[in-house]
């Protein structure tokens, strides 16, 4: 039974993926536990601590023959969060070898080390999909460096930019995600064998030994201490990821505002069957863009949850690591959704260039900087600023502002009218090729 709207048949394409699904799904979950536990097994077996046989049982344990249900009764019954699922196992084995699944370890020895893994493959795949957006953001910068649209400012229209400018701000910011995952991965992507207090007691002097080993072939790091309740990886994974959502959030609000009807700078991709109103039919809704806006804030709450928990008492503290399994998740199906929902936002997008010129042009205010330049070059910044705003309140127009302020400084008008022959955006487009050759394509 599902009661979360977000977890509905229905409604779950658009808070997660298949491919998310493949690391944080149930069954996914179970299968990676059951891994972790045969390695386990495997390790302490070639170091006397388990019979061999013992191991090579558990290593024989098929997790889509384990009883869920099963697994959930005796969680309820014992109030114990991994007991119901040893039980499901035991069964499943030969009794010689009921005594050695789950041998020396603790809940969070399990779920942590799951939880490494999740964050592991997570980044994963967030960064395929990062790469693939700079990409994208690279391709529409070069393609778009010169195309002069407005800049804006508090929402209002200031000096021209190009929207490859734009589009290079997306790929730089991106760029900088990118790099954060790739330094973070290493911390988070570490195992955990603690034991009771973390001080490993069970093994007879050797578990660092056997941590490394464990760690060494579950792809993970060895942590060098335990961390049972040393949570920031876990709070570092959550904002780094509420981080690149937040990226993704902004360029998708910046989609969602120039797609307005009054603007229409650009598109989202109209896919075949897309209603945008069933009382409206003319509408064509930005879906994707505001949903990275929803992901965006889901991301960050569940961040803020991540982050209280790295608050916690001693040794353990339950009351911390338990909020983690419901924010870990959020955090991770929000991240790899935005991910994956922003590249085909970008791969798809159009851009009417024509609404751009046409929207730089449609008055004179456009001009208004350079004008300020030419000017300040005979009165001063300031006085040129104090004159010029005194011209605009009275008259907008370029050509009218441009004759008005040459005769009130005594200034040549025709030197004055080169002022506003076209937009000077040198500066915008030299820092796309900067940033575009930074990441290694450049202009042709």
């Amino acid at each position: 039974m599902v009661s979360r709207l977000t977890e509905s048949t229905t409604y779950r394409h658009g808070w997660t993926t298949p491919e998310a699904d493949a690391i944080l799904g149930e069954h996914a979950r179970v299968a990676t536990w059951l891994r972790i536990l045969t390695v386990l097994a495997q390790k302490q077996a070639d170091m006397g601590f388990i019979p061999l046989k013992s191991a090579r049982d558990i290593a024989s344990l098929d997790p889509d023959s384990l009883d869920l249900e099963a697994v959930a009764t005796g969680t309820r019954e014992t109030s114990h969060s991994t007991l119901g699922f040893i039980r499901v196992l035991q069964e499943a084995l030969p009794e010689d070898a009921r005594e050695y699944v789950y041998f020396g370890i603790t809940v969070q020895d399990l779920t942590d080390t799951w939880f490494a893994i999740v964050m592991r493959d997570v980044a994963t795949l967030v960064l395929a999909d990062l790469r693939e957006c700079q990409t994208t953001c690279v391709d529409l910068a070069l393609r778009y460096r010169e195309t002069v649209m407005p800049g804006r400012t508090h929402g209002q229209t200031g000096s021209p930019i190009t929207f490859g400018f734009k589009a290079a701000t997306w790929a730089d910011e991106i760029s900088r995600q990118c790099a954060r995952i790739e330094e973070g991965v290493a911390r988070w992507a570490v195992g955990q064998l603690a034991g009771a207090t973390g001080a490993m007691g069970f093994f007879d002097g050797r578990g660092r030994e056997l941590r490394a080993r464990v760690c060494e072939e579950l792809g993970l790091g060895d942590p060098g201490m335990s961390w049972t309740s040393t949570r920031d990886r876990i709070s570092e994974f959550g904002t780094t990821m509420a981080s690149v959502c937040a990226t993704l959030a902004r360029i998708g609000n910046e989609v969602y505002d120039l797609q307005r009807t009054e603007i229409g700078e650009v598109h989202e991709a109209r896919s075949s069957g897309t209603v945008g109103s069933i009382t409206m039919p003319h509408k064509r809704n930005p879906e994707r863009s505001e949903h990275l806006d929803t992901l965006g804030r889901v991301a960050r709450a569940a961040a803020g949850l991540l982050l209280e928990a790295q608050v916690g008492s001693h040794e353990r503290d339950g009351r911390s690591w338990k909020s983690e399994w419901f924010a870990l998740p959020e955090v991770a199906l929000a991240s790899a959704t935005a991910a994956s929902q922003a590249a085909a936002l970008l791969a798809g997008l159009e851009v009417d260039e024509q609404a751009m010129d046409r929207h730089v042009r449609a008055d004179g205010t456009w001009a208004s900087q350079q004008i300020l330049v030419g000017l300040s070059s005979h009165l001063g910044k300031h006085q040129a600023q104090a004159l010029l705003q005194e011209v605009l309140e009275r008259q907008p127009a370029a050509q009218s502002v441009i004759d008005q302020v040459a005769s009130a400084a005594a200034i040549d008008p025709e030197e004055a009218r080169q002022w506003a022959v076209a937009p000077d955006v040198r500066e915008a487009v030299a820092m796309v090729d900067d940033v575009t050759t930074r990441l290694g394509r450049g202009p042709t």
